[in-house]
C-alpha cells in the first residue's frame, strides 16, 4: 500500500496533508470535478451499476482500494452520481408518458422526483444512518475511526440504483400492459407488490453491505432486520389487495395538479 500522507516526527500528519483530508477540502474536490466532464470516469461508474446488480461485495471492494489509495471512504468521483440522475430523469419522463401526462405536469413530476425524492429523501437518509452508525455501531468511538457522511451517502446511492431501476423503469412495461399493475386484478396487485418487495429488499441488502464492509463498526446485522417487517408487509398487502403501484401512480398525479 503506498502511503498517501506525509507524517511529521511524532507521527502526526503535517498540517497541509491534515487541511489536504477535512472534510470541507474533499467536498471542495468533489463538487469541483461535477465541472469537469471530461474528468469523470463514466465507464467505471456503469460498471458499478452493473455490479450493484450482480456482484454488489465487489462495487464495496472497490470503496476499500479507495481508502487504502486516497485515504477516504467516500466517492471523490461524482460520475456515479450523474449517471444516476441521467436515470432518473428519462425513467421519470417516462412515468409522465405512461400515465398521460402532458409537458408541464411532467415537468412538475421531474422537479419533484429529483429534488425531493432523490436530493432531499437522499439527505435525509443518510445523514441519519451516519448518526446511527456513530453513535450505535463503533467498535471503539474515536476520531480517528468513524463513518464519513461522504461514505453514507455513497451507500444510499448505490441501494437507491437498483430500487430505481426496478420501480421507476422495468415496472413501467407493466403497469399499462402485460398485467395491467395498475388496476384491480389480483395478479396486478401480486406482481406490482412483488417488485417493491425485490426493490426494497436490494435496497436493505446493499445498505448492510456498505457499513458490513467498514471494520471499525460492529453489530451491522442489525441493519438486516427491517426484512421481517418487509416480509410481512408484502403478504399483508397481497392478501388484502393493498397495490403500491396503484398508490403510486394516483400519488404521482396528485403531485402535479
Amino acid at each position: 500500500m503506498l502511503p498517501t500522507t506525509t507524517p511529521n516526527s511524532n507521527g502526526a500528519l503535517s498540517a497541509r496533508d491534515a487541511a489536504r483530508h477535512t472534510a470541507g477540502a474533499k467536498r471542495y474536490k468533489y463538487l469541483r470535478r461535477l465541472l469537469h466532464f471530461r474528468a469523470m470516469d463514466f465507464e467505471f461508474a456503469l460498471w458499478q451499476m452493473l455490479y450493484l446488480f450482480t456482484s454488489p461485495q465487489r462495487v464495496y471492494r472497490n470503496f476499500h482500494y479507495r481508502k487504502q489509495t486516497k485515504d477516504q471512504w467516500a466517492r471523490d468521483d461524482p460520475a456515479f452520481l450523474v449517471v444516476l440522475s441521467i436515470w432518473l430523469c428519462v425513467s421519470t419522463i417516462g412515468f409522465g408518458l405512461v400515465l398521460d401526462m402532458g409537458v408541464l405536469e411532467t415537468l412538475k413530476l421531474l422537479l419533484w422526483v429529483v429534488f425531493v425524492d432523490c436530493i432531499g429523501v437522499g439527505l435525509l437518509i443518510s445523514t441519519l444512518m451516519w448518526v446511527i452508525s456513530n453513535k450505535y455501531l463503533l467498535k471503539h468511538p474515536s476520531r480517528n475511526f468513524d463513518v464519513e457522511w461522504g461514505y453514507a451517502f455513497d451507500v444510499h446511492l448505490n441501494a437507491f440504483y437498483p430500487l430505481l431501476v426496478i420501480l421507476h423503469f422495468l415496472q413501467l412495461f407493466f403497469i399499462n400492459h402485460i398485467v395491467v399493475i395498475n388496476s384491480e386484478w389480483f395478479l396486478g396487485c401480486f406482481v406490482g407488490n412483488t417488485l417493491w418487495l425485490i426493490a426494497i429488499g436490494y435496497y436493505l441488502y446493499i445498505t448492510f453491505l456498505g457499513y458490513n464492509a467498514l471494520p471499525f463498526l460492529q453489530n451491522t446485522v442489525v441493519l438486516l432486520y427491517p426484512f421481517a417487517l418487509l416480509a410481512l408487509i408484502y403478504v399483508l398487502s397481497v392478501s388484502l389487495g393493498w397495490n403500491f403501484t396503484r398508490g403510486l401512480c394516483w400519488f404521482y398525479k396528485y403531485r402535479v395538479q
